[in-house]
């Protein structure tokens, strides 16, 4: 699955849109990986966001991972995870969620991303690649060469770029070495979730592969 369709609650409002219809938006254009964020909801309305999403997703046959909350995720039913650098550790996540479930973390830095894989990892993100005014991460761009290097030391764990990501620039990431694009504000572009997740699926099927050389594995 080479798009990662992120449903953020603040970046629908903004583009006033409502986050289930985004999700379905997104779940029409084609997308079978959602993430679904909210860093401002509370428990309640967030769990009842991840049921509804988890329930439009299984009738496509698509997958939903919550961004950071393993209770939201195990509650829900979800199909896993996505954590960061200060949320509970991929280890902890998968004790809780089980063997099969989809465990993806964050890293920003050589340093992490090494740590990240000797977690039991499901994929391993890595960003902001472009500037982003849709997540702040509290760090700069790291660019393709990271996402390279990522690539490289992951071997058979999938990278995952995020951060500025676009319908124009998705292809040099792929070709970077990423099996993966996660992407928040440019699938909203022209608030027209379904339409916006088709161009980019076209776009990331016409990209190339990345060279063997990235050690680059395809199992998200």
């Amino acid at each position: 699955m080479r798009l990662h369709a992120i449903v953020d609650v603040e970046a629908s409002a903004r583009a006033g849109l409502i986050p289930l219809e985004v999700a379905r938006g997104f779940l029409a254009g084609g997308a079978r990986l959602l993430q679904v964020r909210a860093k401002t909801l509370g428990s309640r309305v967030f769990l009842e966001l991840a049921d509804a999403c988890v329930a439009a997703a299984r009738a496509c046959n698509a997958s939903i991972i919550i961004n950071d909350r393993v209770d939201i995720a195990r509650l829900s039913g979800a199909a896993g995870v996505h954590v960061g650098q200060h949320d509970l550790s991929p280890s902890d996540a998968r004790r809780l969620l089980g063997d099969t479930a989809i465990v993806g973390v964050s890293t920003h830095t050589i340093q992490q991303i090494e740590a990240a894989l000797r977690e039991p990892v499901s994929y391993v993100a890595i960003g902001p690649v472009f500037g982003t005014a849709s997540k702040d991460t509290g760090y700069d761009a790291v660019g393709l060469t990271l996402v390279s290097a990522a690539a490289r030391l992951a071997r058979q764990v999938p990278v995952v770029a995020i951060g500025g990501i676009t319908l124009d620039n998705a292809a040099s990431v792929i070709a970077a070495g990423a099996a993966s694009v996660a992407v928040i504000g440019d699938l909203l572009s022209g608030t027209d979730p379904e339409g916006r997740t088709r161009a980019f699926l076209q776009r990331l099927a016409d990209a190339p592969s990345p060279p063997a050389s990235a050690g680059q594995g395809n199992r998200v």
